[in-house]
């Protein structure tokens, strides 16, 4: 059995998946969440022409609930911001805004947006604009941020690419222009004012249609931390003009000398506005002077910033703590080896340990060789954590398990593995005699690379007490963090590196012989075993669609393994078609392997789970209640072992109803930057995770093999 064969194989699967990608990422005009689904549009019914209208827009439809906001945003909030890369000659206006709704939170209010709208923006095409003869087009490109809120609020951006025919037009969104055009507020004549006089503001509106005399209206500034939003204000019409008396936010600290403002008619189905831009008279009261700091804070504050500031690199820990971290880390490494996911790869190692069972300088090699790999591995997957986490990516341990395209590689690793092992397929008929002889040259390449694959299978499964001491290590600066990986690596490579360097344990294995061709094909069921777990996690992220085409590849591969093992014309032209199909297949099915379908809900309504989401256990711990929150993934074995043992125990359950605590279930299965950040601030960076918060306490975080005991002792001490 060749490890390096097998990592030749995985490398053209990589490969190929990543010829999907420019497939996947051709669709650049849309960015979906589990919140809002954005979308770059165009209008440009006459082409890009100079003199003729073009108008580019962002579409944002939101969940139920779900809002974004205005230009003013209101009591809380920031309003949709767009960058605009344009070529020479074009240029993009202002944001066209639509009239908003007022949204309540509380006794706060905030001015925004649900459903759907369409941010419409014109671009100015001058005579300097010089398209491409080749290809003539005007290319747009749009950087926009968004801050998307219901109880909670979370920050979402995305960049969008789109490209407008210039002798063509562009028309399919025009409807949604059209719409969106009406939208905006009309401008009222001249004759509008704004008075302050002491704490309220003054405003009368004239010239608005006649069919609103005697209807209330809602009334917006453009000008943030003016009103109070929320408080009572009286309105009237006097004749044909509207007046209003909106008192002044205690908070205020703005005082314009001109204010423009918008007043809408209050009615859902009939959202239409008047805007006018009146000078203020009278005098605005003094301002609400800043939020004092406390002399004790900022005397903390001062000692902070000679210490060396925000900017200071990570201190290094307390030498105790450190060498705690290391040994931490070394014990996490070692049970590493006990995990479901290890084990189809220490197969490997055991089927080639036998082997060289009486070869003392071969077996001795060899576990040097596979300590090696492991221990590399760790160290670069660590750096490469701490690097993408130093440029603002919110990754954290077992990342790469998150990614669909890693995971259908792995599948079709152990697919061809598990056919070696059953006997199907010998490597050295599949590839060429100069690549057998050149395994049989280094034979210490194999056992390295295993310990590569070992790593690759084995890192997302977060060992006791390794997921302190690597949550310790992400924080720390890169050489001490970079020990502790590398302690990992020791730790899981031990025990194989004892085995080759004790006579004892050599001794003790039976000698070479029949048993070790049984041994390999029974290993051939935890290879499929693998597989099939590694289906169902993909299945997590891609959907039942996704799933059901990787199966389909896999079959594909298989039969074209199969095809490979034959002899002579047969070998060729069965061969041949069997790779064309599975070609034909990839193209067809691989996008469906690699797209992340849309969440699901982890728990319906009135389940025992709910869904966790930032700001959620505050929210509970608010209104009283006890929170335990589990922080899981798919591909976590030890996750999986937990949620069907301890947390489906009836006992703990019924200890669970018995104190009322809310049960959330934060689902890290894809990535998602808001578990990863929580996850960091209890001092974790990867899964099982247990929290138990009660009010008035700080976070309980329970062991990664999570006994039942453990958990109803810290139910009983609320």
């Amino acid at each position: 059995m060749t490890a390096r064969r097998l990592f030749l194989v995985l490398g053209a699967l990589l490969l190929a998946l990543g010829t999907l990608r420019p497939a996947l990422a051709a669709n650049a005009t849309v960015v979906t969440s589990e919140r809002v689904r954005a979308e770059l549009m165009a209008h440009a019914p006459q082409g890009v022409e100079p003199g003729q209208p073009v108008w580019v827009g962002l579409s944002l439809t939101h969940q139920p609930e779900w809002h974004t906001y205005w230009k003013n945003s209101g009591d809380s909030g920031l309003p949709t911001s767009m960058e605009w890369t344009l070529p020479p000659g074009v240029m993009a206006g202002d944001i066209a805004w639509p009239v908003p709704r007022k949204i309540p939170i509380g006794t706060l209010a905030n001015y925004g947006y649900e459903d759907r709208v369409l941010l419409a923006v014109p671009l100015i095409v001058t005579p300097d604009f010089r398209p491409s003869v080749i290809r003539p087009e005007l290319e747009v490109k749009l950087r926009a941020s968004w801050l998307v809120c219901r109880k909670e609020c979370i920050p979402e951006d995305g960049e969008f690419t789109l490209r407008l025919p210039t002798h063509l037009s562009t028309a399919i969104n025009g409807a949604e222009f059209e719409a969106a055009l009406a939208s905006q507020p009309q401008a009222l004549p001249a004759g509008s004012t704004v008075t302050v006089d002491g704490q309220m503001l003054k405003v009368t509106a004239a010239g608005l249609p006649a069919r609103l005399q005697g209807r209330e209206l809602e009334f917006f500034p453009e000008v943030p931390e003016v009103i109070e939003t929320a408080g009572s204000w009286r309105q009237a019409w006097q004749g044909a003009t509207w007046t209003a008396e909106v008192p002044l936010s205690p908070m205020r600290s703005q005082s314009p000398q001109q204010l423009p403002f918008v007043v809408a008619l209050k009615d859902a189905h009939d959202r239409v506005g008047w805007r006018a831009d009146a000078a203020v008279a009278g005098n605005w009261p003094p301002a609400a002077a800043p939020a004092a700091i406390p002399t004790a804070l900022a005397d903390a504050l001062a000692r902070n910033a000679a210490q060396g500031g925000a900017g200071a690199p990570p201190a290094a820990p307390p030498a105790l703590s450190l060498w705690a971290a290391l040994l931490g880390a070394l014990l996490g490494g070692l049970i590493l080896n006990l995990m479901p996911c290890v084990f189809p790869v220490l197969a490997l190692k055991v089927a080639g340990f036998a082997h060289h069972a009486n070869d003392a300088p071969a077996r001795r090699a060899g576990g040097l060789a596979y300590a090696a790999g492991v221990v590399l591995s760790f160290i670069v997957l660590g750096a490469l954590v701490l690097a993408l986490r130093a440029t603002g990516e919110q990754l954290g341990w077992g990342f790469q398990l998150q990614s669909p395209a890693v995971v259908a590689a792995l599948a079709a690793l152990f697919t061809v593995i598990g056919l070696n092992f059953a006997g199907v397929f010998e490597f050295g008929s599949l590839l060429p005699s100069r690549l057998a002889t050149l395994r049989a040259q280094r034979p210490t390449v194999d056992s390295f690379l295993t310990g590569v694959l070992a790593v690759a299978v084995a890192s997302p499964c977060t060992a006791p007490f390794m997921g302190a001491s690597i949550g310790l290590a992400i924080g720390l600066p890169a050489p001490v963090a970079l020990a502790i990986f590398a302690a990992v690596g020791v730790g899981m490579a031990l025990p194989y590196l004892a085995a080759c360097w004790v006579p004892a344990v050599a001794r003790a294995l039976p000698r070479p012989g029949p048993w070790m061709d049984i041994f390999r094909r029974l290993m051939t069921f935890p290879m499929f075993a693998t597989v099939a777990w590694l289906v169902w996690v993909l299945g997590q992220q891609s959907g039942i669609d996704g799933a059901g085409a990787l199966l389909a590849l896999l079959v594909a591969l298989a039969a074209l393994v199969w095809a490979l093992t034959l002899r002579g014309r047969a070998r060729l032209i069965v061969g041949s078609a069997m790779a064309l199909g599975a070609v034909a297949l990839l193209v067809s099915l691989g996008p469906a392997v690699t797209r992340l379908a849309d969440p699901v809900a982890t728990a319906a309504s009135g389940e025992r789970w709910q869904a966790w989401a930032p700001g959620k256990v505050d929210q509970l711990l608010a209104a009283g209640q006890p929170v335990f929150v589990d922080f899981t993934a798919a591909w976590c074995v030890t996750c999986q072992y937990n949620k069907k043992t301890t947390l489906s125990s009836d006992t703990v359950l019924a200890d669970f109803d018995r104190r009322n605590v809310a049960l959330l279930r934060a689902d890290w299965t894809r990535r998602d930057p808001a578990i990863t950040a929580a996850l960091a601030a209890l001092g974790r960076s990867g899964v099982p995770v247990y929290v138990l918060h009660a009010p008035g306490r700080a976070p309980q975080v329970m062991t990664e093999v999570l006994g039942a005991g453990e958990l109803r002792a810290a139910l009983d001490a609320l």
